[in-house]
């Protein structure tokens, strides 16, 4: 697995101007008896302070009105001028790479990941052969962790963002092996990043490099989670917590409790061995983080946001498709490529047959034996 995979407007109105009509019945009472101009004051200043009234209320509507949009749109208002001055450029990607909602897709990439033939090419390929799912890229930001993938994101995409490491560190642009110690750094590594995002009031759909999209995943998202996700095994129950996550495929709303989900998650890891990745801390601690702060969870079901482990056998439902149960990169670039092979065959079918339902993916002969 590659690295880095609460919720209008007003207008201020302005007294209408009085007709001519009323101006002369007004100047003709004036000159009628100019000894008695108290209603007439009275009248103007009425007029005055009901226009300093509407301007004063539409004014604090619209302050409250931002301010409400701010608590919503990013869960830990304190944190942002901290966060504006370092993370400023990131920022800027995130806003001109997000949809309406403020929702960003985020993979990430390394040099290996990145090469000619490899992952890169064809997820943004799967994009393009997707039904609806080209306009999509509008939104991608690419996440480089070295200089060179960060350079080939330049050449085939228009968002990009090298990611500068903490400290120094192993080589980042070769494939890390999973499970081993240079992987699990680079992993929570992508959780920090994750976290980030959020803070600085962006939701976001990340997605493993080695997930192919053939359809927009988002629609199977409900609107009240606060946090959707794959998992590699599906029960059936998309609000049992005893599903088992993959964080290879996650949507996380931006709002107080999920930053503080983050917190939470990350800290836990201090409480296993040195050894255990993040995604094992999460199925331990979901239940309980999720329950005290109110966060709801959503799990995918594998027939739409599926993968290797758990085949999905209708091309008719299917998302997303994920090398998931699958070590190497050469056997993830071999079965997806397969993959997107039999995509292609099922778009290119009559409508009739589709319809039928006859066809399936090619069991990923080096991923799955």
């Amino acid at each position: 697995m590659p690295v880095f995979s609460d919720d209008g407007s007003s207008s201020c109105v302005s007294p209408s101007r009085p007709s001519s009509r009323s101006s002369k019945n007004m100047d003709w009472k004036v000159r009628e008896d100019r000894s008695r101009p108290l209603p007439i004051i009275c009248f103007f200043l009425g007029a005055a302070l009901t226009a300093a009234f509407v301007f004063l209320g539409a004014t604090m509507d619209v302050n409250w009105r931002l301010s409400e949009m701010a608590v919503w749109g990013n869960g830990a208002r304190e944190e942002v001028g901290d966060l504006a001055k370092p993370f400023a450029e990131l920022a800027e990607l995130l806003k001109n790479a997000s949809m309406e909602d403020k929702t960003v897709i985020v993979t990430s990439i390394n040099q290996a990941y990145a090469a000619p033939g490899s992952l890169l090419g064809l997820f943004l390929e799967s994009f393009r052969a997707g039904e609806g799912t080209a306009r999509l890229l509008n939104h991608l930001l690419i996440v480089a962790v070295d200089p060179g993938a960060f350079q080939t994101c330049q050449s085939v995409h228009r968002h990009c963002y090298l990611l500068r490491p903490d400290h120094a560190a192993a080589d980042l642009g070769a494939e890390k092996f999973f499970m081993t110690p240079d992987y699990l750094d680079m992993m929570w590594a992508r959780n920090k990043f994750q976290q980030t995002i959020l803070e600085l009031g962006f939701n976001f759909l990340f997605t493993d490099i080695d997930i192919l999209w053939f359809r927009d995943p988002m629609r199977h998202i409900a609107i009240t989670s606060d946090i959707a996700i794959a998992s590699d095994y599906f029960n059936g129950f998309q609000d049992s917590i005893h599903n088992l996550p993959n964080g290879g495929f996650l949507y996380v709303r931006s709002k107080a409790r999920t930053v503080e989900f983050y917190r939470r998650w990350r800290a836990a890891r201090s409480r296993f061995p040195a050894g255990t990745n993040e995604q094992h801390i999460l199925a331990s601690t979901q239940a309980p983080l999720s329950r005290e702060l109110g966060v709801r969870m959503q799990f995918l079901d594998t027939a739409n946001c599926g993968g290797f482990c758990q085949l999905s056998g209708d091309l008719r439902r299917v998302s997303t498709m994920h090398a998931n149960c699958c070590t190497g990169l050469a056997n993830k670039v071999h079965d997806l490529r397969s993959v997107l092979r039999d995509w292609r065959n099922y778009t290119a079918a009559p409508m009739e047959a589709r319809r039928r339902g006859d066809f399936r993916w090619t069991k990923p002969g080096r991923c799955i034996r």
